[in-house]
């Protein structure tokens, strides 16, 4: 069996194929709520059935302006905000590893539906932002 090293599971823009700029830590949370079919036949027994399924991103890491070039970033934090959450538009994007053969990764649709970003007192600025998924998840493997 071979355990993955965390450094590998990464989070693209499926448009241009960038990195989300300076991510540390990606989530990737998959859903699915059965629907209830409980009734008096049930004999005391709750009964289920399959149902909605949906799935949603987190990412956080270090909140920066410009590439350790002094080169203006177009994948950071900034950019995600102004150019999905406050035009209202989806972001495409691919979670997981797209370079080596047999990875796995996941690829989907989604609106940015929070974004936080923090400054600490002596200490790196950071964001987080959550991606809420639309319509299907799709698995890859390479």
């Amino acid at each position: 069996m071979a355990i993955l090293n965390g450094t590998e599971i990464k989070v693209y823009s499926s448009s241009t194929n960038n990195l989300v700029a300076y991510a540390q830590n990606c989530t990737l949370n998959v859903n699915h709520s059965p629907r209830e079919i409980t009734n008096k036949e049930s004999n005391g027994n709750k009964e289920i059935l399959e149902g909605l399924r949906d799935f949603s991103i987190d990412i956080d890491g270090a909140y920066a302006w410009t590439d350790a070039s002094g080169t203006a970033l177009t994948n950071g934090a900034d950019d995600l905000i102004n150019s999905n959450i406050l035009t209202r538009t989806a972001v495409s994007f691919i979670f997981g590893d797209t370079q080596a053969t047999s990875d796995v990764s996941y690829s989907g649709s989604g609106y940015i539906t929070s974004v936080s970003l923090t400054g600490g007192y002596e200490d790196t600025a950071t964001y987080s932002l959550t991606i809420e998924g639309t319509g299907a998840l799709t698995q890859t493997v390479t």
